[in-house]
């Protein structure tokens, strides 16, 4: 039996590393030139997912363990610094056990997806590869590539946002309830941007403070301690601007917003970092959709998609935004890949 499967993120490359433990021909197909998909580090820094959580998220702390990979705590150790109006500063000690406590990767999360790449077989990852159809035949479902390639395989597994499906046609097609059902499902963290001041030392620590910061005024509204063990120090924050506020303004007035923001919460010595490192999850065609572009009011409610019959033993949706416990986490995006390989 060999399978495709579309997308080499987290989902994508644990699924084919499951199926290949079980004996299949598997092929990863990847648009970008890399893989990882919303995994991104930078000299050892996220700029897409950072956490994971051992209390509550056993398949991730599993799999670290079982790949040997380096962890550490996430630095909450001090104060919280947060602006209810602007310039209007506040410290607050928060009460013991007031944060669940969260671990990182040494050298960031694309560890764990060059940790799962290198468990298959060289070649069975093809960078640079947009599927744009899946057709059925009698035994078959053949993929068609942007290039026009076209391989037959068994099963296709879609380890993508269900958003970027509608890029792909299939034949037969897809009923108009599930396109809507995939339509429907936001993209986790599609609409957000990352920004990462990166300094020689994390110098908010000699103040008491843990480097978060919340913000209901200044362009960023959540900041945390992003810094490495025995490497460069980083505060790194999510956007309270949406993609729309974000797009009029170019990357030096957002830089220097983001600074002036950083220097009221953690002082002076936030002015002059080494590197501002930026990242913009809207504009990422790979990630986002139009649709993505809306900030969202609500944490979505993922859950397994169903497929029409027609595709029934034929197609498999995986991916973070398709677990109903942990879907937008890491969590989410392992247990999605474990169900699909499971009714396999």
């Amino acid at each position: 039996m060999n399978i495709a499967i579309i997308g080499a993120g987290v989902s994508g490359l644990y699924a084919a590393s499951l199926l290949i433990e079980k004996g299949y021909d598997v092929t990863v197909f990847e648009a970008r030139d890399r893989i990882g998909g919303r995994v991104l580090s930078r000299d050892d820094f996220d700029l897409g997912p950072t956490w994971y959580w051992p209390e509550t998220e056993t398949t991730i702390t599993q799999l670290i363990e079982r790949l040997s990979l380096p962890t550490f705590s996430q630095y909450t150790a001090g104060d919280l610094m947060l602006e209810r109006q602007l310039g209007v500063i506040e410290r607050h000690t928060l009460p013991p056990g007031h944060i669940v406590p969260s671990m990182r990767l040494v050298g960031g999360m694309a560890s764990l997806t060059t940790a799962l790449a290198a468990t298959l077989p060289a070649g069975m990852i093809q960078l640079e590869s947009t599927v744009t159809s899946i057709r059925q035949t009698d035994n078959e479902v053949v993929i068609e590539l942007e290039a026009g390639q076209t391989t037959a395989f068994t099963h296709v597994i879609l380890a993508i946002p269900p958003r970027l499906v509608s890029r792909i046609s299939f034949q037969p097609e897809l009923s108009e309830t599930t396109k809507e059902k995939l339509e429907n499902t936001p993209t986790w963290m599609a609409g957000q941007a990352k920004v990462l001041a990166v300094y020689d030392r994390p110098f908010w620590r000699d103040n008491g403070l843990s480097g978060q910061g919340m913000s209901w005024a200044g362009v960023l509204q959540e900041i945390h301690d992003a810094s490495q063990p025995d490497g460069l120090a980083a505060l790194f924050g999510f956007f309270r601007l949406s993609a729309a506020e974000r797009s009029v303004l170019d990357r030096d007035e957002l830089n220097r917003r983001v600074i002036d923001q950083l220097v009221r919460l953690f002082g002076e010595e936030a002015r002059q970092p080494r590197e501002v490192i930026y990242v913009d999850w809207s504009s990422d065609r790979h990630t986002a959709t139009v649709q993505d572009g809306e900030p969202l009011i609500d944490f979505p409610l993922y859950q397994p998609i169903a497929l029409d019959p027609a595709w029934e033993g034929r197609l498999s949706l995986a991916g973070t935004e398709t677990d109903s416990l942990f879907g937008g986490h890491i969590e989410g995006a392992l247990r999605a890949a474990e169900r699909v390989v499971e009714h396999l």
